[in-house]
């Protein structure tokens, strides 16, 4: 998936060919870089930086000074790039959108963790990332400390609030996904979102899944609706959630809390590839 990725966003970038680069730099100059880190955070990315040097020119050589995860402040070298001058330019773009991006997202994840320390909640991301890096968006939260949840439509079920209403209530949706779950032979667990007490009720009387979400409760709703919940039952809670209020949520003692903004609305850290000589 990486490599494909890679072989695709260069193409988008390169078309053919880095007119500006071909232009002014000749093919025989030899060339150095360091990327410059000019913002703190969480540095994530690196492995993905070596496979797209791999892929544009086996031949450069990349000396890491940092591994994804590490802490980087303003003023670190995370890493030097040495090789053709061609090469280096050709591949700046890429390199630093996908390094920004990443970090961005680890930085932000790492800081959520900071705020919920000695809790035991753990902090998922959603299926809210950008169309066709989603692998990365959800690795990179993966490198600041946060969990994935599932990673797209087709490895868990998960019964929102449009599946209940549209197959006609609660009942309704959990026996005909356990009847579509038996007639095609398949093993996925069952998640469902309820929005009140009197939804989450419904859900324990029938039974039939494995973790119940709940939508955009309080923190002290939330309290009240983890009390009735049996233990054979993973909790999550979603829904308003940031971290502005994430502390009071992880103290009622949900396992899992669940952020779209750890990947939808997250600012890239700031990062420069700068010549050396």
């Amino acid at each position: 998936m990486l490599d494909e990725f890679i072989r695709k966003s260069l193409q988008e970038d390169i078309g053919d060919g880095d007119h500006s680069t071909l232009a002014c730099i000749p093919a025989e100059a030899k060339g150095k870089a360091r990327l410059l880190v000019k913002e703190a955070g969480i540095i994530a990315g690196l492995d993905v930086a070596k496979r797209i040097y791999e892929i544009v020119d086996p031949s450069l050589q990349v000396s890491f000074f940092k591994k994804d995860g590490d802490a980087i402040a303003i003023g670190d070298i995370a890493y030097e790039v040495e090789g053709s001058s061609q090469s280096i330019l050709t591949s700046e773009r890429l390199v630093l959108n996908c390094l920004q991006r990443m970090s961005g997202i680890a930085t932000q994840t790492e800081r959520v963790l900071r705020l919920i320390e000695g809790c035991k909640t753990t902090i998922l991301d959603t299926r809210k990332t950008t169309p066709g890096i989603r692998f990365l968006e959800k690795w990179a939260v993966k490198i600041g400390g946060g969990e994935n949840h599932r990673f797209g439509l087709y490895d868990m079920i998960m019964l929102k609030d449009n599946h209940i209403d549209y197959a006609g209530g609660i009942k309704n949706a959990i026996e005909k996904t356990h009847a579509y779950l038996k007639e095609t032979g398949r093993s996925l667990k069952i998640e469902i979102e309820v929005r009140s007490l009197s939804e989450l009720n419904q859900v324990l009387e029938i039974g039939g899944v494995d973790r119940i979400m709940l939508d955009n409760f309080s923190p002290e709703r939330l309290k009240e609706a983890l009390s009735l919940i049996p233990h054979i039952y993973e909790t999550e809670a979603s829904g308003g959630i940031n971290i502005d209020n994430i502390r009071p949520y992880a103290e009622t003692g949900v396992q899992f809390i669940s952020i779209g903004a750890l990947t939808h609305s997250v600012k890239g850290l700031d990062l420069s590839l700068k010549a050396s000589f």
